[in-house]
């Protein structure tokens, strides 16, 4: 039998174009009624297939862009620059989740500017918004997200524009993410490598910290104390 726990490949795109008012990025949500992330506001994205795999010749990272543009056109439409697309991430699923996926997370202007299409069974609606404004709209409780679109989010509100993206993205280290959950009475929180509770799942421990918390609804980054060995995901 299949480990359920056994790690899929996933592959997603954050799709961007510049307007007079500001980078925009393209949000679709998901079909309430999915068992995963039902309700929830995401970037175009899903496994990475063994056409893919055929595609990239048998490399991951190949196949992982390659994915990332076939979801795009498949969940909206849009086709990213290829020759424009950046690796943001990697994020991995916590263990102790029975689905884990091992997705990497890239961002690119889109190739041209046309129409949306959405199935309406997965997706369930889109909306192009500009960066800062989709962050707020998730920390006023409008837009439901998991961390790492949140994460992936912040990360991006120091571009204004896709060439800017583009640019500040090759110069950095994209960082692979192992996220480990833990709660404190009725707040849920994800833990990240450099912070002090990380190795032993201890979210009280004192010192470092670098984590995502629920916070009425929302989430929010902490980076207090880190080492520099653990850059900060979201960079001034």
């Amino acid at each position: 039998m299949t480990d359920p726990k056994a790690l899929r490949p996933a592959s997603t795109v954050v799709l961007l174009r510049d307007t007079d008012e500001g980078m925009e990025t393209l949000m679709l949500k998901r079909n309430k009624a999915l068992m995963f992330a039902g309700g929830l506001w995401v970037f175009p994205g899903g496994a990475i297939d063994q056409e893919d795999m055929d595609a990239g010749g048998g490399d991951v990272n190949a196949a992982a862009r390659i994915a990332a543009a076939r979801e795009a056109q498949e969940e909206c439409g849009l086709t990213p620059d290829l020759d424009n697309m950046v690796q943001l991430s990697q994020w991995t699923t916590p263990t102790a989740e029975p689905k884990r996926f091992q997705t990497w997370i890239f961002a690119a202007p889109i190739a041209h500017d046309d129409t949306v299409t959405i199935d309406g069974g997965e997706i369930h609606d889109h909306q192009w918004m500009r960066v800062a404004d989709v962050v707020a709209a998730h920390k006023a409780g409008d837009m439901g997200m998991m961390p790492p679109t949140y994460v992936t989010l912040c990360s991006l509100l120091r571009y204004q524009s896709t060439a800017d993206m583009i640019a500040g993205e090759q110069e950095i280290t994209s960082p692979e993410v192992l996220p480990i959950f833990a709660k404190e009475g009725e707040t849920v929180l994800v833990m990240f490598d450099g912070d002090a509770g990380y190795d032993n799942g201890q979210s009280t421990t004192p010192g470092a910290r670098h984590r995502a918390v629920m916070q009425d609804g929302a989430w929010e980054y902490i980076y207090e104390g880190v080492s520099d060995d653990f850059p900060t995901f979201i960079p001034d």
